[in-house]
Order: C-alpha cells, then sequence, then structure tokens
C-alpha cells in the first residue's frame, strides 16, 4: 500500500469513528421524558351524574325556582312550574338569576309547544332568549321550517352572529344549550380591555366558535359596549312565548 493510499484509509477510519462517537453523543444526548412531565396541581376529581359536582343547579327542581330566580323587581317568579319544566307566563316578565356570574359554562335545555298546542294569538314563533350579564344574547326561538333573518334564528347571537348550522329540534322537542362564556374585561376608567367571547353547542353540534361579541344585543342599531359592568345575572326573557326550560345548570370557570 502506497503512502497516498494509506492516507486515504487513515482518513475513511478517522470520518467513521467520529460519526460513529457523533451518533452516540446524540443518544446520550436525548433529554430525558421527565423533564416535560407535570406532576402538580392534580385536577380536582368532579363527578358527572346528574350533573357537574361543582356545578350550581339553578334549575333542577322546584324548589330551584325561588331559590335562584327572581323577577328584576325582585318580586317571585310567576312562570308556571310543572311536571319538571318551567313556562314562561306570556306578558309576566322576564326572570333573572339571583345569582350574578362572569366567566361560566352554562347548561340549558328549552323547547317551544307544538303548534297544535299554542294558545290562540299566539305568535307566529314562539320567542325567548338567554342574555347573559342581562346583556349579551342567545337567541331561542322556533324557528323550525319557518325561515326568518338569519342572525335572529335559533342559536344565533342575536343581530350579532349567525350560527355555523341549523341545529334547531322540530316544534315540541326539547333542544340543548351548552356555552362557554367569557367576560369583557375594562380598566379601571371603564374602557373596554378585552371584549367578550362565546361558545355554543346546540344539540351537541358547534354553532358558535368562540365568537367575539360585539356588545350588548341590540334590537335597533348597532351592538356596543356602552359601559363597564362586572358580574351580572343570567335573563331568561319573556317574549311573549310558550317556551320551556329544565335543567338549567352553571359553573363558574
Amino acid at each position: 500500500m502506497n503512502t497516498a493510499q494509506k492516507i486515504k484509509t487513515r482518513l475513511v477510519i478517522g470520518l467513521t469513528l467520529m460519526a460513529s462517537a457523533t451518533v452516540s453523543l446524540a443518544k446520550d444526548d436525548k433529554p430525558s421524558p421527565k423533564l416535560t412531565e407535570v406532576w402538580q396541581p392534580i385536577p380536582v376529581k368532579v363527578a358527572t351524574n346528574p350533573i357537574p359536582s361543582d356545578a350550581i343547579p339553578l334549575l333542577q327542581t322546584a324548589a330551584d325556582v325561588d331559590k335562584h330566580w327572581q323577577h328584576p323587581n325582585g318580586k317571585k317568579v310567576q312562570w308556571i312550574y310543572d311536571n319538571d319544566e318551567l313556562t314562561v307566563k306570556p306578558k309576566s316578565g322576564s326572570i333573572i338569576s339571583k345569582q350574578k356570574f362572569c366567566d361560566m359554562q352554562m347548561h340549558l335545555e328549552w323547547r317551544s309547544p307544538k303548534k297544535s298546542e299554542r294558545r290562540k294569538n299566539a305568535p307566529r314563533h314562539a320567542n325567548s332568549g338567554i342574555k347573559i350579564q342581562r346583556r349579551y344574547e342567545v337567541q331561542i326561538l322556533d324557528t323550525y321550517n319557518t325561515p326568518i333573518y338569519v342572525n335572529g334564528q335559533a342559536a344565533s347571537i342575536y343581530k350579532q352572529s349567525v350560527p355555523l348550522v341549523d341545529a334547531l329540534s322540530p316544534s315540541g322537542e326539547w333542544n340543548t344549550y351548552d356555552i362557554i362564556f367569557k367576560a369583557p374585561k375594562f380598566d379601571d376608567a371603564g374602557t373596554l380591555t378585552k371584549a367578550a367571547t362565546i361558545t355554543v353547542l346546540h344539540n351537541g353540534v358547534l354553532v358558535q366558535d368562540h365568537y367575539q361579541i360585539t356588545g350588548t344585543t341590540m334590537y335597533r342599531g348597532k351592538a356596543e359596549y356602552f359601559n363597564a359592568h362586572g358580574c351580572e345575572p343570567i335573563l331568561l326573557q319573556d317574549h311573549n312565548g310558550e317556551i320551556s326550560f329544565r335543567n338549567i345548570w352553571v359553573r363558574k370557570l
């Protein structure tokens, strides 16, 4: 073997040894998977039957009506409770929760009467609504097979956001709303620093996906954040429709 060949052989051997050492070093330098394991704090255990154990049961029994609800003037609820359902008594007025809420998860079930069950001269659309913090409305309206402006149909953020799909049950059947609401934030001067957001599942179907609320619900005019506020009650609307409610609960977030 001549000198040139010897040099070439030594070079190949040297490079091979270097490569082996690099691979070995790389294996040794891999971080331990334990470095990315989180063990504390341990999530609180929550039972889920029949409702989450950390939820506030706003409407599960007849006793909950007087315990958790009132008319805005402080008077006793005039709506009708029967068969585990609380039904709007038209023209008796809306009701509000006695407790105030900020960030929350809310579950609510509602239904409109069948058209054959409605009182004489009842509105064409059985109408109500959930006004979170008495301002931000998730529409409740029997629009099944009945056209209406789409930012006013069931599961819309009224006059603001059209539902992604129409998941409404037929008249007389129950609907579920599952709502995640993050309250707006204001600074000490009352200026909005962070808009409210809302996610809604209607009958288990995503219909509002982290929508950024543009302000207080308005029937006429543009929604705005007219004034700063803190935690506020939930309002269930009397809009002259015999809407029934059941199984309402809230988890504070």
